[in-house]
């Protein structure tokens, strides 16, 4: 419905199981035309490649358009505190990302949804063509919420994200409208 009306579906459900299921997942999401959707890169290599390849056969097979496969790095809820001691990553929060960055191209991916905060980084690793999707996405007047690796809209893009997520500062506003209007005004500002 979403796609006969001329509108773009990110299918966001983070993918995340053995490689077999992420396969399955993957071959439905295509045949539903979504534009993008999302896969953990901490599910590994094979899960990524499973569903890189699930959707490029697919979309091949049915002659559609592929949908783009992101990885999801680390999450923006995720600081440095918890990603040591309670995930045991010994790497700092910008090799990690990077370092998943890596892998999900590697296996195939068209991208990753990172903080804002590593874009650079991954652009040097990834290169100019690797997309990067930065949830955490904060205008100036409004709340961290449980976001902790944060930019506002323009210092996102300045970084050179190339879409952005933002959710709950449009959804929770008193006119929603009004709210993701004003962001874009917030961006267009030099």
């Amino acid at each position: 419905m979403i796609n006969k009306a001329g509108a773009k579906v990110f299918l966001d459900l983070k993918f995340h199981d053995i490689p077999n299921t992420v396969k399955g997942a993957a071959e439905s999401a295509t045949k539903l035309g979504v534009y993008v959707f999302t896969i953990h890169t901490s599910g590994g290599y094979e899960m990524m490649k499973a569903a890189a390849d699930a959707a490029r056969e697919t979309s091949i097979k049915l002659g559609i358009k592929k949908p783009f496969v992101l990885g999801v790095t680390v999450l923006t809820s995720i600081d440095q505190q918890v990603l040591k001691k309670e995930m045991g990553v010994k790497k700092s929060l910008k090799e990690q990302v990077v370092y998943l960055a890596k892998l999900a191209k590697s296996a195939g991916l068209d991208g990753v949804v990172a903080s804002p905060q590593e874009i650079r980084e991954i652009r040097v690793s990834c290169g100019e063509d690797f997309i990067i999707l930065t949830p955490g996405i904060r205008p100036k007047s409004r709340f961290l919420d449980d976001q902790k690796r944060v930019m506002t809209p323009k210092q996102a893009l300045k970084q050179g994200a190339d879409f952005l997520v933002i959710g709950r500062p449009i959804r929770n506003a008193k006119n929603p409208v009004e709210a993701a209007q004003d962001i874009l005004k917030e961006m267009e500002v030099n």
